[in-house]
């Protein structure tokens, strides 16, 4: 009896130290997302500003899909705090975030590298590699589109899990 008291307080301090953790880890998210936020924000009114919109908007969208990630993760942790379980689909949807980041910053470093008048060998072998790599992503773009996909039909419902009861 004695030692099932202790397992019950043990479990109560691991429950605690984990609340805290979720909530520091939360904190320093909404931190980096806002610090985030509004260096886009300074972004884009730099490039309103100089009328040069066209060279920032590529900046500009970078940070909101990195502020999107970064929010995406934060209502993971918010779940995780809330029901003290691991839920797998927002984690699948800030790699497709990030994937779809990488296939951006791929195709602008294609784009100015196809632009240049001297098409160099090293050139050439870094525009073969990053198509490569856009490959890839593709392909892990519609994996994860496949699995969100797959994690949703196989969610089961209130209604289902009462019947099944």
């Amino acid at each position: 009896m004695v030692e099932e008291n202790y397992r019950h307080h043990f479990d109560d301090y691991t429950r605690m130290a984990e609340v805290a953790i979720y909530a520091i880890l939360a904190i320093l998210l909404t931190v980096t997302a806002v610090a985030a936020l509004a260096d886009g924000a300074m972004s884009l009114w730099s490039g309103i500003r100089t009328l040069s919109m066209s060279a920032q908007a590529f900046d500009v969208l970078d940070h909101l899909l990195f502020v999107l990630m970064l929010v995406e993760i934060l209502h993971t942790v918010s779940i995780s705090i809330r029901s003290h379980i691991l839920v797998t689909e927002p984690f699948l949807v800030v790699g497709l975030i990030a994937s779809i980041r990488r296939v951006l910053v791929i195709t602008l470093e294609a784009s100015t590298l196809t632009k240049g008048a001297a098409w160099a060998g090293e050139s050439e072998s870094i525009f073969r590699a990053s198509m490569i790599e856009l490959g890839l992503l593709g392909l892990l773009i519609l994996v994860l589109v496949f699995s969100i996909t797959l994690l949703r039909r196989s969610a089961v419902g209130p209604q289902e899990s009462e019947a099944r009861s």
